[in-house]
């Protein structure tokens, strides 16, 4: 009988241990999961002279708050830029459909120039276009059917670690300005007051800063910012006059043209002119030299044979 009631006894306490730790186990997590919450940062605020312990304002102000920015995994964050330049037959009309495209996807224009015709072209047209990073291919696709393609650029940024800092900055600061705002109803005296509101109001400032670059990090992402250049060619001039004037002044400016074409032959042709009208005169002299050295030659050898014949002759 001792040695049965030993073998409960003995089997009660284990199954009362083994239920012990379970619970202190399940306590454990629980508290782990509520102070955890898995993809959340995490700010831990050390509380020190809030229940009236002793304690400074300086160290009341930044002593007393801790924090621990936990960022969970989360897509990257791309900026994309690009430039697009078509030909087509009018960039007016083409701008305006280029608007009503980007429109249609939810986008923006935040700027448009036009500029009026030159050199017998029909002008140009350059647009700003903010398009939704998930439309821009799509859009880029409706452009090219504007005209004729010229160009396409795109580029792109990552910021994800910028905006994952500013991300934690921003809880971080979040996290002092209410802590703050809960010491200030606690402030006793003046000095400890001023300091307080002094912080207060730095740190608003910054916070404000940093949800302001937070904005803009995030519009860029967002939207996609496109330079749309749309230009035009000079059309081709007629050649074939259409009634009678008009054949006159084709005449007129071809019988110019002719003249105005033998004049630059001639210009072009001046400098080989003298250049060769050089070259013959030395030439001619060169031979007229060689003509009166030659009559010399001719002529003092006629004078010695002269003589010589006479005495033959009288022998």
């Amino acid at each position: 009988m001792v040695e049965f009631y030993g073998e409960i006894m003995r089997r009660t306490l284990f199954i009362t241990t083994a239920l012990a730790l379970s619970t202190l186990t399940l306590a454990g997590c629980s508290a782990g999961v509520s102070e955890m919450a898995p993809g959340e940062p995490q700010v831990t605020l050390v509380e020190e002279a809030a229940d009236g312990r002793s304690g400074t304002a300086d160290s009341l102000i930044d002593g007393g708050i801790a924090y621990d920015t936990g960022i969970a995994e989360t897509s990257r964050e791309v900026i994309t830029t690009g430039f697009m330049s078509v030909t087509v037959t009018s960039p007016e009309d083409a701008s305006s459909d280029a608007i009503r495209i980007t429109e249609s996807v939810g986008g923006r224009v935040d700027g448009r120039s036009q500029y009026a015709p030159r050199d017998g072209d029909r002008g140009s047209s350059t647009l700003t276009l903010r398009i939704p990073a998930s439309e821009l291919t799509a859009t880029l696709d409706k452009f090219k059917e504007l005209g004729t393609l010229q160009e396409v650029s795109i580029n792109s940024v990552d910021v994800t670690m910028q905006s994952r800092d500013l991300e934690a900055r921003i809880t971080a600061l979040d996290a002092s300005v209410e802590r703050l705002l809960a010491l200030l109803t606690k402030a006793e005296d003046t000095e400890t007051l001023i300091q307080l509101e002094t912080a207060i109001s730095s740190r608003q400032g910054e916070l404000e800063s940093l949800k302001s670059q937070k904005r803009y990090f995030d519009d860029q992402v967002a939207m996609s910012t496109l330079t749309l250049n749309l230009v035009s060619v000079a059309d081709a001039p007629s050649v074939e006059p259409d009634d009678f004037f008009a054949g006159i002044i084709t005449g007129w400016n071809s019988f110019v043209a002719f003249f105005a074409g033998v004049l630059v032959a001639l210009g072009v042709l001046v400098p080989w002119l003298v250049f060769a009208a050089i070259i013959a005169g030395i030439i001619v002299l060169i031979v007229r030299a060689k003509r009166r050295s030659r009559r010399a030659a001719q002529a003092s050898s006629g004078e010695v044979a002269t003589p010589t014949a006479k005495a033959t002759k009288s022998r």
